[in-house]
């Protein structure tokens, strides 16, 4: 029997395969009505961080440049209208402006589930290496396996769209309230809500503020390239990465 990494792999490269063709350009997330885009770029090369960076970007408070390492244990913020595209190991991500991440450094235990990273604020589209591990924010935990994952917090609530892949939410205040979204193509979304008396936290939401190119060209920064080359006709939704 394949393992849960072999079939997430699996299904993700099918989904990128699709993505590069044009033949998920009718399905809600995917629209064709704006201004084509170039090729993907190839993976980031050893010894590179940043791909690209936009504003006020600080790395454990310093500006940060593309020349600029980000590893475990960091903290990436970025400031109004700013935006960087990264890669930390294999995963890789966006953070829109106003926005806080943090690297945790893994716990060296067999029962503990490492966190891939915590976005303190702010909204962030990442994808992640075919591995059993978590997203943590204020208002929300998010156990992933083999992920592409688009959040965003705020202090009443946390915003998911899985993208691709499994997710188990919960709300990072009672665990025992849990939500297990197995998705293929940007499937299902929800809210997760800080409120303890509301009675049901994890609810519907509706597709917002990423793109299929955006997951494309991270997957390919982290290595995960299309097995086909990426033709013009893959389109962008949004006008900016902000």
């Amino acid at each position: 029997m394949n393992s849960i990494s072999d079939v997430d792999e699996t299904r993700r490269q099918f989904l990128l395969y699709l993505l590069s063709t044009g033949s998920l350009a009718s399905i809600p997330g995917c629209s064709s009505t704006v201004q084509s885009t170039p090729g993907i770029p190839k993976e980031l090369p050893p010894g590179r961080s940043i791909f690209e960076l936009d504003g006020d970007v600080r790395v454990n408070n310093k500006p940060a440049t593309l020349q600029t390492l980000i590893r475990l244990g960091d903290v990436v913020e970025t400031g109004e209208d700013s935006y960087v595209i990264f890669v930390v190991n294999k995963d890789a991500f966006i953070l829109r402006s106003s926005g806080t991440m943090s690297f945790p450094e893994p716990v060296p235990s067999p029962t503990v589930t490492p966190t891939a990273f915590n976005l303190d604020k702010g909204k962030a589209l990442s994808v992640l290496a075919s591995r059993k591990t978590r997203i943590v924010t204020p208002n929300a935990v998010v156990g992933i396996r083999g992920t592409g994952v688009y959040l965003e917090t705020q202090p009443d609530l946390s915003y998911l769209c899985t993208c691709y892949g499994v997710a188990d939410l919960a709300p990072a205040d009672n665990p025992g309230i849990t939500e297990t979204i197995e998705a293929t193509h940007h499937d299902e979304q929800r809210y997760i809500l800080t409120d303890p008396n509301i009675q049901n936290r994890i609810q519907p939401a509706p597709f917002v503020n990423h793109d299929d190119q955006e997951l494309l060209l991270i997957e390919t920064l982290a290595g995960r390239t299309p097995p086909c080359s990426v033709p013009k006709t893959v389109t962008r939704t949004r006008p900016q990465y902000r």
